[in-house]
């Protein structure tokens, strides 16, 4: 594909036009920050948790269905045993709560709530909501008194 061709112009303004190019970068971070996430939880948060319950690696934590005894997860799996990894479970379950976490705080910094709107009243002749400096509703065309002051006495319907 020459670089000056209709397909590379296309492709290129999609590129700058949407926010695919964002979202790539999005992506790549996110991969890099679940590697860092990964290790966190495997080896900082593991150790002293399976310390605490008994001096256990909980990713060598499973049940054999296939009968039999393996020292290790990694040994039953070689023996082709069927088994129920429920301590590799723990550990992802672990790392979601983790990232879930960390992504709510986050967005917590980075995502505000928008600004209110201006202040809306109840029309008293059809009930719809105007704003609150109306002179007249929009909706029944009644006239609202001074300086859109609602309910007041002189209001003209």
């Amino acid at each position: 594909m020459e670089v000056g061709s209709p397909m590379w112009k296309e492709f290129r303004a999609f590129l700058t036009q949407t926010n695919a190019l964002g979202l790539a970068i999005g992506v790549i971070i996110a991969v890099a920050f679940g590697a860092v996430i990964a290790s966190l939880v495997a080896d900082i948060l593991m150790p002293p948790i399976g310390l605490l319950i008994g001096k256990v690696d909980l990713s060598n934590v499973y049940w054999t269905l296939s009968g039999g005894s393996y020292p290790t997860l990694a040994e039953a799996r070689k023996a082709g045993a069927v088994t129920i990894n429920y301590g590799v479970f723990v550990n992802a379950v672990i790392t979601f709560i983790v990232v879930a976490f960390t992504v709510f705080l986050i967005g917590r910094q980075f995502i505000k709530a928008p600004p209110a709107g201006p202040a809306t009243k109840a029309c008293p002749y059809c009930g719809m909501d105007i704003l609150g400096t109306a002179t007249r509703c929009p909706h029944c065309t009644s006239q609202l008194g001074q300086l859109g002051q609602l309910g007041q006495p002189g209001a003209v319907g």
